[in-house]
């Protein structure tokens, strides 16, 4: 059964937070890096985890943001979309998982929205990422040379009705030199909020990483 405990990771400005599930006999481990105005709650990102936990893979769901951030955020939404920073956090978590006990798993990252660019280039700066998952991804903002730059590989899974952010994931698959694919989930939008839309994404994302992390 996978344990949930609370954790603080050192990160530039303060301390962000986050939560750490590691079941036994964990193949792997994967970072969520959430999306624009969300968090590590997210109900859609805490759905893929569980299907991760139950295909015996830690997760670890963490803010990217310390509270006074967030607090500033909300009102003024300006480092939601401060990719470089968001990187860092996602480098900061990847120092404290060193340092864990869980330093001993394959790394993954698992990115959503404007949290796929973050990933990607953390993925980028970080030799140890094995792999990486966007959903309804923007990984256009991570920037040309950070694609260029990244060797892990990576899935995008985008929405069928998620026509601009499809058209965007096309454009930047392009610049991938890493493996890499992009699955459409027919009939889903940016959200995948359609029935069954989720389970696609988990299942996806699932099988990406145990083929590159436990594989």
């Amino acid at each position: 059964m996978a344990v949930s405990v609370p954790v603080s990771i050192a990160a530039s400005a303060g301390t962000v937070t986050g939560d750490l599930t590691v079941g036994e006999g964990a193949r792997g481990i994967v970072v969520f890096v959430h999306g624009s105005g969300s968090s590590r709650h997210s109900p859609r990102n805490r759905a893929v985890a569980t299907v991760l936990h139950d295909r015996r893979l830690a997760t670890l769901r963490m803010d990217l943001l310390t509270a006074e951030e967030a607090s500033r955020d909300e009102r003024t939404g300006e480092l939601r979309f401060d990719i470089p920073l968001l990187a860092e956090r996602v480098a900061a978590a990847a120092d404290w998982i060193r340092a864990d006990s869980t330093g001993r798993l394959p790394l993954g990252l698992f990115g959503a929205s404007t949290g796929a660019a973050a990933a990607l280039l953390a993925a980028a700066r970080l030799a140890e990422v094995r792999a990486v998952v966007s959903r309804g991804g923007r990984p256009d903002l991570a920037g040309r040379d950070a694609l260029r730059a990244v060797r892990a590989p990576t899935l995008l899974i985008v929405g069928s009705r998620d026509e601009q952010v499809l058209t965007l994931n096309r454009q930047a698959s392009a610049e991938l030199s890493a493996p890499h694919r992009i699955e459409v989930v027919a009939d889903a939008g940016h959200l995948f909020e359609e029935d069954g839309a989720m389970d696609a994404v988990a299942g996806l994302a699932a099988d990406w990483f145990l083929r590159h992390l436990a594989g």
